[in-house]
């Protein structure tokens, strides 16, 4: 048997065993339970804001009365903690490596949201063991602090990791600007995800724009390009966040916008798309969202006959 198969098998089994508990207490939403919004912020290419676009949304969230988690995928960068003024003594490769429980790990940032810092040196999730990805799913497992909204900055591109992320959210947010290269590799990024892993839906942001006229003429390019070239692909504008010196402003004193300008006009715009995002359908789960998302990876690797 391969390392995939055994992997399958060891999880099914991890599943079966959740079932059977599940069977012996009341089902949670009659208990009036929710479970958390699994949100991915993603892009094509570097350079778009993509972390930034993290850190403000996150504070919007809480502003909004919510209970946010961002995990930190953009693994070997760690770019969260430098926008959010924390250095944490510890990152994911703990918990990955099984030195530290997810809840070790996990770091105070501002307004009470809660951080789960990526490190360095682990950049690329295809070279883990099965012990470490099931050890990954454990701990997701474990997660006991009430959340409303799971963030997940992802890195940049097409690579393994950013698209183990991209299969763990709910929702999956990408990121592009008016760059032709942002849009070619949004396109890239959107068309590998379709076609080799069945995602068919993507929400669409713009950064770095003078105006909602202008995202929306690179919007209406991208999903021009989708609908030509890629069947069954829905692509839905969420808004776009003005160029602004404020935020630049912000950036350079290791600041979010929103917290060090409130009255800015991209903060105003993070608002109301975390306002948007919000009132937005979300998929519900029986079981909750954050812990089966390996499950989920390892079933779109096998529907596209790609080796883990």
């Amino acid at each position: 048997m391969d390392q995939a198969n055994r992997l399958r098998e060891i999880v099914k089994t991890e599943i079966h065993q959740h079932e059977k508990k599940a069977k012996l207490k009341p089902h949670p939403r009659s208990q009036g339970l929710t479970f958390p919004r699994v949100i991915a912020v993603t892009s094509g290419k570097g350079g778009v804001g993509k972390t930034n676009i993290v850190g403000n949304l996150a504070i919007a969230f809480t502003r909004l009365g919510k209970k946010v988690i961002v995990l930190d995928a953009d693994l070997g960068l760690a770019n969260i903690d430098i926008l959010f003024r924390i250095h944490p003594r510890y990152h994911m490769g703990h918990v990955i490596n099984g030195e530290k429980e997810l809840s070790e790990v996990m770091a105070d940032g501002p307004e009470g949201i809660r951080i789960i810092p990526a490190g360095s040196g682990f950049t690329d999730f295809t070279h883990l063991t099965e012990g470490q990805k099931l050890n990954i799913l454990s701990e997701f497992e474990s997660l006991d602090e009430r959340v409303d909204i799971f963030l997940i900055d992802t890195g940049a591109g097409i690579s393994s990791n950013v698209i183990y992320f991209n299969l763990a959210a709910d929702e999956c947010v990408i990121v592009a600007t008016d760059e032709p290269t942002s849009i070619t590799d949004a396109y890239a990024m959107i068309k590998v995800m379709a076609t080799q892993y069945g995602m068919n839906y993507f929400k669409i942001l713009i950064n770095m724009v003078k105006n909602e006229m202008q995202a929306k003429m690179v919007y209406h390019t991208l999903s021009k390009s989708v609908d030509r070239f890629i069947n069954d692909v829905v692509l839905e504008y969420v808004g776009f966040l003005p160029t602004d010196h404020l935020l630049k402003q912000a950036l350079m004193n290791r600041s979010t916008v929103i917290e060090m300008y409130p009255s800015a006009l991209s903060s105003t715009c993070f608002q109301n798309l975390a306002d948007d995002l919000l009132k937005s359908p979300a998929r519900l789960s029986a079981e909750g969202n954050i812990k089966f998302f390996l499950k989920r990876f390892i079933d779109y690797k096998t529907a596209s006959g790609l080796a883990i």
